[in-house]
Parts: structure tokens; sequence; C-alpha cells
């Protein structure tokens, strides 16, 4: 346990995929910049060039993170004043409807994923291996549809007991951070109680919804560089930020977590 930076009582870990084990985020805000760049630049004539461009760097964060894709497709649409039909699941990829655009990110994603490929942030695969070692057992949420997908590339998916992915989510109507419900989830699969796990997340709402579902230890994972984002996750309630998990398993037993 000591190895891991944890303290005595912790018997599972959940990990929040992208921005914890894996660099995802960077692949899927470049799909999404595709998906709605094509799908503005076609209505730019109808709206005589109003519509603001996709931004990754801000409508990313704000409207797609962390969200199903068509929740996502339809968030970003209203923060532009645009609705569309729902269509169905066989809908085009890119056809003007949210099935449709979400489909388009898929097939977007899916070939970023196959060109540039994913990696996994330095520490992740030795960290899970440790904790594998010590009998914790480890749980990944992710809202892509990807996420199995992006495990198997790293290798990390043969680390990992249970998953809570898009289709849990979807299946079982879970609400996203702040709510604890998908932390929740992970624990329900685990079949341990919410009061023993440590969870991994790199984004305030994160850090809210490990504290709303009381888990044992809330660590914050912060690789941006700046000091006011870790200081947003400490100030949300995170009992420890680092910038990756690596420093978890460098910490010395003396700075394990109390």
């Amino acid at each position: 346990m000591r190895l891991l930076g944890l303290p005595a009582g912790v018997n599972a870990c959940v990990f929040n995929v992208g921005g914890v084990l894996v660099g995802s985020a960077e692949v899927h805000a470049a799909a999404w910049t595709t998906t709605f760049g094509e799908f503005l630049s076609e209505r730019a004539e109808l709206t005589q060039g109003q519509l603001a461009p996709f931004d990754p760097s801000t409508d990313y964060p704000t409207h797609l993170h962390g969200r199903p894709r068509l929740e996502g497709v339809r968030t970003f649409l209203a923060s532009r004043g645009i609705r569309l039909p729902e269509g169905t699941p066989g809908d085009a990829p890119g056809a003007e409807t949210v099935q449709g655009l979400a489909n388009r990110k898929s097939e977007v994603f899916a070939g970023l994923l196959e060109n540039r490929g994913v990696a996994a942030y330095a520490g992740s695969q030795r960290y899970l291996e440790l904790a594998q070692d010590a009998g914790i057992r480890c749980a990944t949420i992710s809202a892509s549809a990807h996420g199995e997908m992006i495990l198997a590339r790293t290798g990390l998916d043969r680390l990992i007991d249970v998953r809570v992915d898009a289709d849990t989510i979807v299946a079982e109507h879970l609400r996203g951070r702040p709510a604890p419900d998908r932390l929740l989830a992970a624990c329900r699969k685990l079949g341990v109680a919410p009061s023993h796990p440590a969870v991994f997340e790199p984004g305030t709402a994160g850090i809210a919804a490990g504290r709303a579902a009381g888990f044992r230890v809330v660590i914050g994972i912060d690789r941006s560089d700046h000091a006011s984002h870790a200081a947003a996750l400490r100030a949300e309630g995170a009992d420890v930020v680092v910038a990756g998990l690596v420093d978890l398993i460098e910490r010395s037993p003396r700075r394990e977590l109390a």
C-alpha cells in the first residue's frame, strides 16, 4: 500500500481514463474540432457567418468532456442556438441530426486513433500493476464509446477489473459529474462500499463527485502546470494533488496519505 501512496483501508481504486491513465482528451478534442468544423462551415451561408467557430480550448471542456457523445452534441449545438432532429443510430456520419454528428465524431476519432495512436501516461501501467500485486481491485470510468478500445491500445485493459463506460452510463441513466452516480456505479461493479476506495480525477467536477460519493481518498491529477488549477482541485476537496500516478509511486513512506 505504501508503494501506491495510499492509506491503509483502501481496498479499490477508481480511475477516470482520460487525464489520469491515458492522454486521450487531445484526440477526442481533435475529432470534435473536425466534426463541428465541417458542420458549422456548411451552415455558414445560412447564418451569414454569425456562428462562432468551434474552439477546442473552450468548447471541448465546457460542452463535451465527460459527456456521452449524444449529450455532448446536444449541449454544444445549444450553445450556438442550434437544434437538430435526433435522428437514428443508423444515420450517415455527418448527417444533420444529433445521431449523424455523433456518428461522424466516432468515425473521425477511430481514424485518428488508427493513425495517431494514443499513449498511457508515464506511471499508469506501473501503478496498476502495483495495485494488482497488492490485491487492490481497479475500475475505470469513461464516457467515451471508445473507452475499451483506448484501454486495449495502451495495454491497460488487462489490469482493469471493471469498467463504467458509455453503455453503462446510458443504460443506467447515470448523471455526469459532479453527481456521484458514475463513481457509485463503479463501487457496485467492484462490490465495495463507497467509503473504502480511492478515486483519481483530473477536474474539479470529478473531485466534487468523489466527495459526494463519500470515497475514502480523493486524489486530483493536475497535468496543466497551472497553479490555479491545482488550487481549484484542493479547494474542491482533493486530499492531495499530483501531476500523475508516477508521483504517487515515488512518494516516500513518510509522505503516504494519512
